[in-house]
């Protein structure tokens, strides 16, 4: 039968570079620790120093001049599409929308100034809304109303699309 051959173990290394490297490791942490304490030393040195310098008095110098306040007076309003807010002259605000019902074709509509009774025609303006409706029907609470005044929320039939926080104008 041949001989099997074995492996023989890799060689250990001898004591002396162990003890060598381990020598070498003590001796940079020390060396760190060192550098460690030197850059403390430096930065509570700096520190002291600046706090000196800053209790030091300003040297006299030029004042610095405070800038004149400039009055500009309002140029022209500029021309063109008057904004949202702003109602045509034969138009009152009246309130805005505060929900709208797609499903029905039903706005909620926040009463805050003056009144609305069926019969009324009123305007719906907004950001992307622009349509003028005669009212048809109102109801406050479920129940069909023939009048609303300043402070109630009524439900509104509406023609087209109205959507929240457009502007409601009762057409004079």
């Amino acid at each position: 039968m041949p001989k099997s051959k074995k492996k023989k173990p890799a060689p250990r290394k001898p004591a002396k570079k162990a003890m060598k490297k381990k020598l070498v490791k003590k001796k940079t942490a020390k060396k760190r620790i060192a550098r460690k304490k030197a850059l403390k030393k430096k930065t509570v040195k700096k520190k002291i120093a600046r706090k000196s310098s800053t209790k030091k008095s300003k040297p006299a110098g030029p004042q610095p001049v405070e800038p004149k306040q400039v009055i500009v007076e309002p140029g022209p309003p500029p021309s063109g599409i008057p904004p949202v807010e702003e109602p045509a002259a034969n138009e009152e605000a009246v309130g805005n929308v505060t929900h709208y019902y797609s499903h029905i074709g039903v706005a909620v509509v926040q009463i805050n100034k003056g009144s609305l009774k069926s019969g009324d025609t009123v305007h719906f303006k907004g950001h992307t809304t622009n349509f003028s409706q005669k009212v048809d029907s109102l109801e406050f609470e479920h129940q069909h109303i023939e009048k609303a005044s300043a402070g109630q929320s009524v439900g509104l039939k509406v023609k087209d699309h109205a959507r929240e926080h457009d502007i409601v104008y009762l057409v004079k």
